[in-house]
């Protein structure tokens, strides 16, 4: 395939003394493939977006990779923004990273450049957990923070988080503004490359000391862990940084039986033993399944490779390991805090949970029920942390989640954090236990007791220019044209996130959503089922997200009313043309 005119002239604008030798070498080979040509073409035709949490994408050389030069460029964009944010100020900012290939490397490139800035750093000194970097923003009083990360994404991406000063991601009017002074970095010769030693600090233990203070804090039930001490857990860090906390978070709540899965034990950025290093995938967890098996064991814990999700697998009632989604996980999380604080007389009026939109209705049910105030949030945990800022001093933020498999517990981290979901859901397991039942059978009473939901999700993917299309013309449709019924049940109310109307389909009343525009759809159901559809903002996908309520009346009914909820989950999938 041959190159187009101006695409050629970017390619060589690389091959100056602008750029190392190994990044030319990198170019000049793949100019010298014709095979190699549209891999070319894909790492120069756009240059890697700087979006509203950072830059992510496949590690390489050209405008449209991850490497020291677009990374270079969006950190100094940062800086820029920075130093006119807080004029007068000396600028701190923490840096961390994950076990991914380039992590290091890169973490060391940002620090130089803010350094280089005359902004002082807090680097950490080895990998950390995401969580912990976004703690250590307030702990130390920095401005700002980032983290070199690419989550559960495949072995050949990397990517650069950004936090502001309350250790949140960034949201509006930063967001927007850090882009804009991304973008108007014109050129690698605007990036200062060369950094200021003496403003960066290496970090580590005391950070690590007081963080895993604050989670031993969360603890509810000291006096079940104390004699269930000796309950078996597996743990698998992925390949990632969950290795570095997580044994120390259950080790000092007093539990002293983990079992690590060895061959996932060390940090390697090739995750050698899965295919893609997430714990929402059963193949992903297979080692740890056998594992426990072997052992009997009472939990198995998966953490992600930068340890800000968690996934688990829990007995079943006939003894089969069966993993357990992000809203079951979410929903047994938020009826522990609130029954657990409650009996032990930790409960206030101002307590409060979050979930966001797409998340199981069943964690508001359970909030209502114990008399505990529920908000609801656009996806992301940055607008978790908006509502934790909006409400400070008045209520109290106890807990919050998402589907898809992040939690927060507790407002010292301001972002999805494993390490203390692992030592709740461990502490969850134990009182269980204490009191003669597993986990399992823990979360069917509650289903019993609140109402049982059951949740699918199906990504499609629609590549290129015309797929981008497609996926609009799907919400088109859906918006013009809303279902009347699905599964038999009549449709009642459709939400529209991106209008911030909530539309009555009986009576044509419309009310406010009362969030800021996000491009999500939802059809409320009469039994009480959501359906939500939502274009991804960085893939070519659209995401629908089934929670549908079935009828429960007690425990020996479980299988099969989740079977009858996976059938109807299939026909509305079916009546929505998704199949």
């Amino acid at each position: 395939m041959p190159l187009s005119p101006n695409l050629q002239t970017k390619i060589n604008g690389w091959l100056t003394a602008d750029y190392d030798a190994a990044t030319q070498a990198e170019i000049r080979q793949l100019l010298a493939d014709d095979s190699q040509h549209e891999q070319l073409s894909d790492a120069f035709y756009r240059n890697l977006e700087f979006g509203t949490g950072g830059l992510r994408g496949v590690m390489g050389a050209g405008s449209n990779r991850m490497n020291r030069y677009t990374l270079g460029m969006a950190t100094q964009g940062l800086c820029n923004y920075l130093l006119q944010s807080f004029p007068g100020q000396e600028v701190k900012v923490a840096v961390a990273h994950d076990s991914r290939n380039n992590s290091p490397e890169f973490a060391r490139i940002a620090a130089d450049i803010f350094s280089a800035n005359g902004i002082t750093v807090f680097l950490f000194e080895a990998l950390r957990p995401t969580p912990e970097l976004s703690f250590a923003i307030r702990e130390l009083g920095c401005q700002s923070g980032c983290v070199v990360t690419a989550s559960h994404n495949p072995k050949e991406y990397n990517g650069f988080k950004v936090y502001w000063n309350d250790g949140a991601q960034v949201v509006a009017p930063h967001d927007q503004n850090i882009i804009r002074e991304v973008e108007a970095i014109a050129s690698v010769r605007d990036v200062k490359f060369a950094a200021n030693a003496s403003r960066i600090h290496l970090i580590g233990a005391d950070l690590d000391a007081a963080y895993l203070a604050q989670v031993k804090a969360l603890s509810i039930n000291p006096a079940a862990i104390q004699r269930q001490h000796d309950l078996k857990i597996v743990y698998t860090p992925l390949h990632g940084t969950g290795i570095t906390l997580v044994p120390a978070a259950l080790s000092q709540l007093g539990f002293d039986n983990l079992h690590i899965v060895e061959a996932q034990a060390t940090p390697d950025g090739n995750f050698p033993t899965v295919q893609s290093p997430n714990p929402e995938e059963k193949v992903a967890m297979q080692m740890a399944l056998d594992q426990a098996k072997a052992l009997d064991a009472d939990i198995v814990l998966a953490t992600d490779p930068d340890a800000d999700r968690v996934g688990i697998a829990l007995k079943n009632t006939a003894g089969e390991w069966v993993l357990v989604n992000g809203n079951q996980t979410a929903a047994l999380l938020t009826h522990y805090l609130l029954s657990a604080r409650k009996q032990a007389g930790k409960m206030t009026d101002q307590d409060f949970i979050v979930y966001t939109i797409v998340t199981s209705e069943v964690l508001g049910d359970i909030a209502r029920a114990q008399g505990v105030q529920a908000y609801q949030t656009l996806t992301g945990f940055k607008y978790i942390a908006g509502i934790i800022r909006e409400k400070e001093g008045q209520e109290t933020y106890i807990g919050g989640g998402e589907e898809s498999y992040g939690y927060m517990i507790g407002d010292f981290v301001r972002d999805k954090d494993a390490i203390s979901a692992c030592v709740l859901l461990a502490e969850m397991a134990a009182v269980a236990k204490d009191q003669g039942h597993s986990l399992y059978e823990e979360m069917v009473a509650m289903y019993l007791k609140y109402g049982f939901y059951k949740e699918h999700l199906i990504s499609i993917t629609k590549k290129g220019q015309r797929g981008a299309e497609e996926i609009q013309d799907m919400m088109r449709q859906l918006r013009a044209n809303p279902p009347a019924t699905l599964a038999g049940q009549p449709v009642v109310e459709m939400r529209d996130y991106k209008t911030g109307k909530i539309k009555d389909l009986h009576t044509q009343l419309e009310t406010e959503t009362g969030l800021e525009s996000s491009n999500v759809l939802q059809f409320m159901l009469e039994d009480g089922s959501k359906i939500s559809a939502r274009p991804s903002g960085t893939e070519p996908k659209i995401k629908f997200y089934f929670s549908v309520k079935q009828p429960l009346a007690s425990a020996v009914d479980f299988d099969l009313a989740t079977r009858l909820a996976d059938e109807k989950i299939q026909r509305i999938i079916k009546d929505m043309h998704l199949e």
